[in-house]
């Protein structure tokens, strides 16, 4: 029974649908992945090559065999599986969220302490340990990058989003790179690069799931034959997913939003099921986070404070607002809008300049460049609250809860710098010399009137978004969560300094306002919106702030989305990830499937080739996919199915299904010669190529039969459908391949909802859904009977409505 899937499979290809025009015609076949690899060879101005993943499913007659032999006992263990590994993936990240915390926490508290120590006596002295400490961090970081994981360097989000897109980038999911991620983060977020972690963890996340998906790491000797479950790219999709929102939920301590950035930032698809694991994976970490952070306050952690895992927790602050407050909210959202979109622009045209002039001269420059920004923004960050006057502190009797000065190398407001009196404090200062996490919660912090001066907060400002417009792009891992919240925070309070005064009697905080220009800037930066609104309300744990999150993060995507695309759109068509948005271009509305292909030439295989003919192809393009096919009963050529150039180099290698005869000769027992787990490309490594294929003179003489291991059923478009439409249909199913075909000329069946609802012994579920012959068959007759017997149609149709 086994064997006739085959014959069954390639004789339901055998049909006027699945005809194609002969290779002497332009028109045909859409070889996608061609078209992917020019896209990304331009844009990103390299020769690397980028290939698609296959999330499709390859059912050919090795796949039905080994399912068949699959009962539910196995099913059942595949799940049970697929749960522990969600389980393994929060545990890791959470656990890498904790060194990483840990890490920059102590690097700063050491470094803040020494200098705070030693500008008692001079501070010339200060400032040079305060630079060398900097400059040894980052410096450790971008040396990690550049000599051991080049993948490491940035965020890392549009590359993880271009892998759930359906691209294949080598080298983002190593084990190589989670190492340099995580050492590189500590570098250059300790050394002060106005840069965030955040980014950073939702690949150290999908990292880590990446590895337990394939294994471990064969190259590094870190390997479980009994973890070697997941061998397709769609289930490493499935965990690589877990993995990212894993990662913002241990960057924010926001399970619920890592969910959602899931499902709206990185993904172009969705699945029920899945949905579970991922809020499972994301519950754990937070169950992970919540124990570090309750072990380290018995002072075990060293410098790590409450700062340490960000929760901006902002439930003392406004209780209520009015309608005339909507108005400066509005206007936060447009700033937002203009800054964000302001933002990506820059970013864009430093970054170009960068890695067409800069990077291009080596290593050496990399870490020179990054040297030099951090020797910059140490001087910059130390430099500036020198300029600035101390205010005296807050009256300890009115505001009981008030430390003031705060003691160097702890988390908290009112920083002593440079004042001569002990009681005061440099609001500019109290920025600066923070963690970023402190200083975000210093800016969101209530009850806190008039600790900046509206001077110091525009300083800052210029300042901040200078470097973090210069430092992003360079040879570091960096995110742009945290700076881009201190740069809304500052903006926003701004306008909050302007409502307090210009509203005297209503009850108005600053913070509330530093909150709101946060989520500004990030919805016109990033373009997130549910999302982003759900991680700004679980950080704040302010419920009561979510219609005006909402307002001003619609208010500022609309306006950033008028002038050019996201940061991570932008910064994935830089690195030459070609994505699939999730709306077609407005021009493929008017452009058919055969168009868009019809410079193409297609390369086919004959159901059984010879051996030197197959080599001679591989060797002569570039192409991922072939269609095969075979001589119908009238003579016509007609597809028998799709078969990937992956399986063709393991065929050739492998020799073992080589045959003298040039006839067909069938199924033979696949799955005695080869395991399903040889055609799956390792995760960690770019397969084997053609190049690699040692033949002799006599295997190029003999021929092989490929009706076993094609795919019976590839996805067929005709000729005619709109290229929007195939676009979709493209994206939605994650596939790599599309067949473009002439217009068919028979029906063999039409599949509707009734026909998709079957029980498991073949009867319907439901009897009320009809197809629409039959609806209008039964119309007919009802016509009919009517004229002859008015009263009984009456009669059926009062009984029907009843």
């Amino acid at each position: 029974m086994l064997s006739n899937h085959l014959s069954d499979g390639i004789g339901m290809a055998r049909v006027p649908w699945s005809q194609l025009p002969s290779s002497e015609e332009p028109e045909g076949l859409s070889n996608v992945d061609d078209e992917l690899m020019a896209a990304a060879r331009s844009l990103a101005g390299v020769g690397a090559p980028v290939e698609s993943l296959d999330y499709e499913v390859i059912e050919n007659y090795a796949y039905r065999e080994q399912q068949a032999q699959k009962g539910k006992i196995w099913f059942t263990y595949t799940v049970m599986v697929k749960w522990f590994f969600a389980l393994l993936i929060g545990i890791g990240t959470g656990l890498a969220a904790v060194f990483i915390n840990l890490a920059v926490e102590n690097f700063s508290g050491w470094k803040y302490t020494a200098t705070f120590s030693i500008i008692q006596h001079t501070y010339f002295a200060g400032y040079l340990v305060y630079v060398l400490f900097n400059l040894a961090l980052v410096f450790s970081s971008v040396f990690i990058v550049t000599h051991f994981a080049p993948a490491a360097a940035g965020s890392g989000i549009p590359e993880i989003k271009g892998y759930l897109n359906g691209v294949d980038t080598h080298g983002i999911l190593l084990f190589r790179t989670l190492v340099g991620k995580i050492f590189g983060s500590i570098g250059s977020v300790g050394g002060g690069l106005a840069l965030g972690k955040e980014g950073p963890l939702v690949h150290t996340g999908a990292c880590i799931a990446s590895l337990l998906g394939q294994g471990g790491s064969t190259k590094y000797h870190l390997n479980s034959k009994w973890l070697h479950m997941f061998e397709s790219d769609r289930d490493r999709r499935d965990l690589v997913t877990c993995g990212c929102a894993a990662g913002v939920a241990a960057a924010f301590r926001a399970p619920v939003g890592g969910v959602l950035f899931a499902l709206e930032e990185v993904t172009s698809w969705w699945r029920s099921h899945l949905m579970w694991r991922v809020f499972f994976t994301s519950a754990v970490v937070a169950v992970v986070v919540r124990s570090a952070m309750s072990w380290c306050k018995s002072g075990k952690c060293g410098h790590f404070g409450s700062g340490g895992f960000i929760i901006w927790d902002i439930s003392d602050g406004q209780e209520d607002y009015s309608f005339q407050e909507l108005l400066p909210m509005t206007i936060i959202g447009v700033i937002g809008g203009l800054l964000g979109a302001l933002f990506n622009q820059l970013t864009l045209y430093i970054t170009k300049w960068r890695r067409s002039y800069l990077h291009k001269k080596g290593s050496r420059v990399k870490i020179f460049e990054a040297c030099l920004i951090s020797v910059i923004t140490s001087t910059i960050s130390f430099g500036l609250p020198l300029l600035r006057k101390c205010s005296p502190c807050p009256d300890s009797e009115a505001n009981p809860g008030i430390d003031c000065p705060r003691p160097p190398g702890m988390d908290g407001n009112f920083v002593n710098f440079f004042c001569s009196k002990d009681k005061e404090y440099n609001d500019l200062a109290t920025i600066f010399f923070n963690t970023q996490d402190d200083a975000i919660r210093n800016l969101f912090s209530a009850k806190t009137f008039h600790e900046y001066s509206a001077q110091s907060l525009l300083t800052f400002l210029v300042m901040f978004y200078t470097l973090a417009v210069v430092t992003f792009g360079t040879a570091v891992p960096a995110g742009q969560f945290v700076p881009g919240i201190m740069i809304g925070s500052t903006y926003g309070r701004l306008v909050g300094m302007f409502v307090v005064k210009f509203y005297k009697k209503l009850n108005v905080e600053e913070g509330t306002y530093a909150l709101l220009g946060a989520a500004s800037f990030l919805g016109g930066s990033m373009r997130m919106t549910v999302s982003l609104c759900v991680i700004m309300v679980e950080i704040t744990n302010n419920l009561k702030l979510l219609p005006l999150i909402m307002l001003v993060l619609l208010v500022s995507k609309a306006v950033g989305d008028f002038f050019n695309e996201g940061l991570y759109e932008v910064q994935a068509r830089l690195r030459g990830i070609p994505l699939l948005e999730s709306r077609p271009k407005q021009f493929m509305r008017n452009m058919t499937a055969k168009e868009a292909c019809k410079s193409q030439q297609v390369v086919c295989f004959p159901r059984v080739v010879r051996v030197g003919e197959l080599v001679s192809t591989l060797r002569n393009n570039q192409h991922n996919g072939f269609p095969v096919v075979d001589q119908g009963q009238n003579g016509e050529t007609v597809v028998i199915g799709l078969i990937l150039r992956s399986h063709l180099i393991v065929l050739l290698q492998s020799k073992v299904d080589f045959q003298s005869s040039p006839f067909p000769c069938g199924p033979r027992g696949v799955l005695n010669s080869h395991k399903l787990s040889d055609f799956v490309k390792p995760a960690s490594s770019k397969g084997k190529s053609i190049e690699d294929i040692q033949l002799s003179e006599d295997d190029l003489l003999l021929y092989l039969d490929l009706a076993p291991f094609v795919n019976p059923s590839p996805y067929v478009v005709p000729e005619d459908m709109s290229l929007a439409k195939v676009y979709n249909m493209f994206r939605q199913l994650g596939l790599r391949h599309i067949f473009v075909v002439p217009r068919p000329s028979r029906v063999l069946g039409m599949i509707t909802r009734k026909d998709l609802l079957l029980e498991e012994n073949g009867s319907s579920a439901t009897m009320e859904l009809q197809s629409s012959s039959v609806r209008g068959q039964r119309y007919n007759e009802e016509m009919l009977r009517s004229r002859i017997h008015p009263e009984s149609s009456i009669l059926d149709s009062l009984l029907i409505q009843k």
